[in-house]
């Protein structure tokens, strides 16, 4: 068999099968990694129907529910979630917040290479920053004890941890959310302190979903979507929110 039954193997799982594109897409790797490294025969030119993405609309809440749902999470989840709807965070981003980049007198929070590697900066929610305040102490406490045992670090990509070196020990760079225990820089191989892993806020995400009544399958991208939908529903232009 060559590039005719390759062709009309994915071609059937499209229009047959109606199998999502990323099923496809698995399918086409694996039988080109057959032929390259098994069959030892490179395909060429091959031609074959696409299966279709699907269009999907993003869910959003309302102010009520998203409200709802904040006041439902607990501690420090409860932080994230205010961060995630009044600023329009991703999780990832979010996580990734340094107290460097909290400005209380512009009241603008900096986001360092967000998606497609863009730096951007968005609002500090006012209802945040007494929560943002009370957390930076609290950093403040777990930095010290990690210098007075030696550590201090805090974990830096490997091009800035060359460049800035133990200036990583200062308290600006370390994280806002700060992981519960060190760990070992899988990159340098030294010891710092990550920032928080997503699986908790999820899970606290759940839970609070839940005990708000809110019937909508929610997840912490939706938070991103309805940030923007607020701003359209108050007045604001669309190409500011873009």
């Amino acid at each position: 068999m060559g590039e005719l039954e390759v062709e009309q193997f994915l071609t059937h799982l499209a229009i047959t099968l109606k199998v999502s594109p990323s099923t496809q897409n698995q399918a086409l790797c694996a039988v080109i990694f057959m032929y390259r490294h098994v069959l030892e025969k490179d395909l060429t030119n091959i031609n074959f129907t696409f299966a279709k993405t699907p269009v999907r609309v993003p869910k959003v809440l309302s102010h009520c529910d998203a409200i709802a749902i904040i006041d439902k999470l607990r501690g420090v989840h409860h932080t994230i979630g205010t961060l995630m709807y009044g600023g329009g965070f991703r999780i990832s981003e979010v996580l990734r917040l340094r107290i460097k980049d909290f400005d209380f007198d512009r009241n603008t929070i900096f986001i360092f290479r967000s998606k497609g590697q863009k730096d951007r900066l968005t609002m500090f929610p006012e209802l945040a920053k007494t929560d943002i305040f009370k957390q930076i102490q609290k950093v403040e406490s777990i930095h010290q004890k990690d210098m007075d045992e030696g550590y201090g670090l805090s974990s830096l990509p490997p091009s800035l941890i060359r460049k800035y070196g133990k200036a990583a020990t200062n308290l600006s760079w370390q994280y806002i959310f700060p992981s519960t225990t060190r760990c070992v820089n899988p990159y340098d191989g030294y010891i710092c302190r990550h920032h928080l892993h997503q699986t908790g806020f999820r899970k606290g995400l759940k839970k609070a979903v839940q005990e708000a009544g809110v019937l909508k399958r929610v997840t912490s991208h939706t938070f991103w979507h309805s940030f923007a939908t607020r701003l359209l529903e108050t007045g604001r232009d669309i190409r500011v929110v873009q």
